[in-house]
């Protein structure tokens, strides 16, 4: 066995060295382009935790090198299976070449690790496991160790290349050309020349292959695999539409705002290519295991050379915590693809294993807890004005306005079934209102302050009005016509309608909940006391917001902030886990580990649910690798097991883990419509 281990060095540093001499590169140089694409069955999977996901090249060469090593390790189970079923001395031996140079890189990776890293790495387990069955004998179990070795790791790189193309893959399934609208004359031009500023016209049942406006027609929109959204969404004049969704019915001209990779679908792929740590932090939190595992394991093999060479190696195979290198990456690839499948971004895989700890859940309140249109609370009419005058007046004033204000005031005047005159002129004064001249009449709307600016009467009565809002946390705009205050609307924060099923969700899950607002105390209080939420902070500038949550954390807490991503950056980055509801048009730029690419709050109790199944999906993979090991190291001190079955044992483990790790994918197919 010693001489074969030597032999087996021997070749990596050959083989190594001819590496550098085609580089021109000497080894030391080498170590990380080794790293990224030499043999790297079966430890530690370095390359697939340090290969540059943007880095195509070194990809391709990954996954030729994974296939080779597969083809190999499937020949010599071939030659070796053969061999002994037919009684053939002259094919298993055959199988030999093939073995060695599976086990070249390991044996090398375990020399660097002892004489130049100065670690303790399972690979050294590797190297000795391989020398010594291939001493004694044992080639086909080696062999069909190698094979689902290899096999695994083929599978490991096929779910990370399908969660990685999930979002993206719609996009592949644009036109090779698009009609676009040249003074009013539709011209065919191939896919990639259209650019910002073309108007496309996307027919029903066609892709809408950029972002951009909607600047004519109506149409029914299918967002779902953008958004996770069931329902088809309802588009016209002013919505925007993004790259990738489906027209179901009508007939849409855009204005093309991002094309190519600018947009949105685009950015997304971009995104998950650039998640490096997406499975790193938990594929080392397996590889840290089997390291720890090393130097007992060769103890407890040492111990069982008494009994014989065989059970020294059954001990030697047991591998504790060998298979989470391979079953923990899966696992979460899986669970990453389904929660994009969901419209739910996860920009950091670590985020997903955090949020099944966090105890504490703060969210932001404007924007977050509450709609950004608001409801009309009141409509006040002053000077024999009616409320119906007051609310068309206001209406025909803030028409073609987009701000959450005036589509409040639009909505409100559409329910009434108010129609509104043709507008004539409009001046908006950035932050206090807006002028209008219609039908004879001067409009101005905006706040007291404007009021006052333009020089309108506000009677003192008026001045309760606006103290009791400012205490109830509404909002009041006034409405003057003809220089003459008619009247004023009140508006109040609308709450989701979702918000409350999910605060009791949490809750009766043990959360704790906080509510952190820029408003008042007492609207901040009712709101709480409205959800049922026990704490709040009110009046917190947004710079003062990640001090809060340090807080909690300070005092033990494990928090959860969910923001709207506006106000939020610094207290998203300083949360355990952050979450952003912002919605696709933003995912570029957002600083949460996760987003919603919906604009409402109903993914984050799916999310929870998903944290919860990941993280006992690990557990259960745990135990695969756990209990054969345990059961193999018994079994070699009291039931005379040996190399056979250690190996049968490691492999029922390693097939039971890969397969509970596959096992939410296949769920999540079969309930998908």
């Amino acid at each position: 066995m010693l001489f074969l281990f030597k032999l087996l060095i021997t070749g990596a540093s050959i083989y190594a060295g001819l590496k550098g001499h085609q580089h021109n590169k000497p080894l030391k140089q080498e170590k990380q382009t080794y790293t990224d694409s030499a043999n790297i069955l079966p430890d530690d999977f370095q390359a697939l935790a340090d290969i540059s996901i943007d880095d195509k090249t070194n990809r391709e060469h990954l996954e030729k090198t994974t296939d080779r090593n597969l083809a190999v390790a499937g020949s010599s189970l071939a030659l070796t299976s053969v061999g002994v079923l037919t009684s053939n001395p002259l094919l298993v031996p055959l199988a030999i070449p093939g073995l060695i140079y599976i086990g070249v890189p390991m044996v090398e990776d375990a020399y660097r690790a002892v004489f130049h890293d100065h670690k303790v790495r399972a690979s050294i387990l590797d190297a000795v496991s391989i020398s010594a069955m291939l001493a004694t004998g044992n080639l086909l179990v080696c062999a069909l160790a190698a094979s689902l070795l290899t096999g695994s790791e083929k599978l490991l790189l096929k779910t990370e290349d399908d969660s990685r193309k999930n979002l993206t893959n719609i996009f592949g399934e644009q036109p090779k050309f698009v009609w676009i609208l040249t003074d009013n004359v539709e011209v065919e031009i191939p896919f990639e020349q259209v650019k910002a500023g073309d108007i496309i016209v996307v027919n029903a049942g066609e892709h809408i292959p950029s972002d951009g406006v909607i600047v004519k027609g109506i149409a029914s929109i299918d967002q779902h695999q953008l958004t996770g959204e069931a329902q088809p969404a309802e588009k016209t004049l002013g919505d925007s539409v993004f790259a990738g969704t489906v027209v179901l019915s009508g007939r849409l001209n855009i204005r093309v705002e991002k094309a190519g990779a600018d947009t949105v679908i685009a950015q997304l792929g971009e995104i998950l290519s650039r998640t490096a740590d997406f499975k790193t932090s938990i594929q080392s939190k397996g590889r840290v295991i089997a390291d720890k595992a090393v130097v007992p394991t060769l103890a407890l093999s040492a111990m069982a050379v008494p009994l014989g060479a065989t059970h020294a190696l059954a001990v030697l195979n047991s591998g504790f915590g060998y298979n989470m290198r391979l079953i923990a990456p899966i696992s979460m690839l899986n669970f990453l693809s389904i929660a994009s499948k969901e419209g739910i971004l996860i920009k950091d895989g670590r985020s997903l294993e955090l949020l099944g700890k966090t105890d504490t859940v703060v969210f932001d309140k404007t924007g977050t807890l509450t709609l950004v249109e608001p409801d009309i609370a009141k409509i006040y009419s002053y000077n024999n004005f009616t409320e119906v005058e007051v609310l068309r007046f206001a209406a025909a004033a803030e028409y073609r306005q987009t701000h959450p204000i005036a589509k409040a005031v639009l909505e409100a005047a559409k329910e009434r079934k108010i129609d509104l005159p043709q507008i004539e002129h409009v001046k908006y004064e950035v932050g206090y209102g807006i002028k209008a001249d219609f039908e004879d009449h001067s409009v101005k709307v905006g706040n007291i302050r404007f009021m006052i600016m333009e020089g309108i009467f506000v009677p003192d009565g008026i001045s309760v009005h606006q103290s009791n809002s400012n205490e109830e946390g509404t909002t009041i705009i006034y409405v003057a016509v003809d220089n003459q205050l008619s009247g004023a609307i009140e508006l109040k924060a609308a709450i989701r309608p979702e918000v409350k099923l999910i605060v009791q969700t949490l809750k009766q899950r043990g959360k704790k909940i906080y509510i952190i607002s820029g408003d008042h105390e007492k609207p901040t209080r009712k709101l709480a006391s409205d959800l049922g939420i026990d704490h709040y902070f009110s009046e917190v500038l947004p710079e003062d917001k990640a001090n809060l949550i340090k807080k909690l954390q300070d005092s033990g807490h494990s928090v959860c902030f969910v923001g709207d991503g506006i106000n939020d950056a610094i207290a998203l980055k300083k949360a355990n886990v952050s979450i952003s509801l912002r919605g696709a048009s933003t995912i570029a730029t957002d600083s949460a580990q996760i987003v919603f690419m919906g604009t409402n709050l109903d993914k984050l109790i799916p999310l929870f649910d998903l944290a919860s199944k990941f993280d006992s999906n690990i557990n259960i993979s745990l135990m695969t690798t756990i209990i054969p090991g345990a059961i193999c190291v018994g079994g070699a001190f009291f039931l005379g097991f040996g190399i056979v079955s250690s190996v049968m044992l490691y492999n029922v483990g390693l097939v039971s883990g890969v397969g509970n790790a596959m096992l939410p994918r296949l769920h999540y197919k079969k309930l998908s419509p």
